[in-house]
């Protein structure tokens, strides 16, 4: 009987220890299993003490960076239907954190801001996520997080590309 040479660690997957090869280099598998820690990490530190989901810790942050942006550039910015986008900003509203106005400009359009438990629970959630990603990532050193997190974010804006 021949026996096999071992696998590197790098070489196989990292919990149940099986060869990948054919699917080390194929982005979405790796980006598949980087986001069981992502998902973990976001389930501990927002899901869990909040009660809010991803799509609303989303809404909360992108209402904070960009103050009274419309409902409807929200539902652009996430590829969500306006009906989608309503019942989340509903959901949120109900539960305190955004406040909705209409526009006197152009009475079709709703501008969206954070009320000060809005901005209170955001910045709570994204100093615990910073936290914990920062840990989860800590074989990677300060310049390689700054490329990943960079070229994640370049690989996301190809979204609205043609092609």
């Amino acid at each position: 009987m021949t026996r096999k040479t071992p696998l590197a660690a790098a070489e196989r997957t990292p919990v149940g220890r099986l060869a990948e090869p054919g699917l080390h280099d194929i982005m979405g598998y790796q980006l598949a299993q980087a986001s069981v820690v992502t998902n973990e990490i976001f389930r501990r530190c927002v899901a869990q003490p909040e009660g809010m989901g991803k799509v609303e810790f989303t809404i909360l942050a992108l209402v904070q960076a960009n103050p009274d942006v419309s409902a409807r550039q929200l539902a652009q910015a996430l590829a969500v239907t306006p009906p989608n986008i309503a019942m989340w900003l509903d959901k949120l509203e109900q539960r305190g954190w955004v406040a909705r106005t209409r526009s006197t400009r152009d009475a079709r359009v709703q501008h969206v801001s954070l009320t000060a438990e809005g901005t209170d629970t955001v910045n709570r959630c994204v100093q615990a996520l910073h936290v914990a990603e920062h840990d989860a990532m800590g074989t990677l050193s300060a310049a390689e997080q700054a490329m990943l997190v960079e070229l994640l974010h370049k690989l996301a804006r190809a979204r609205g590309r043609p092609g």
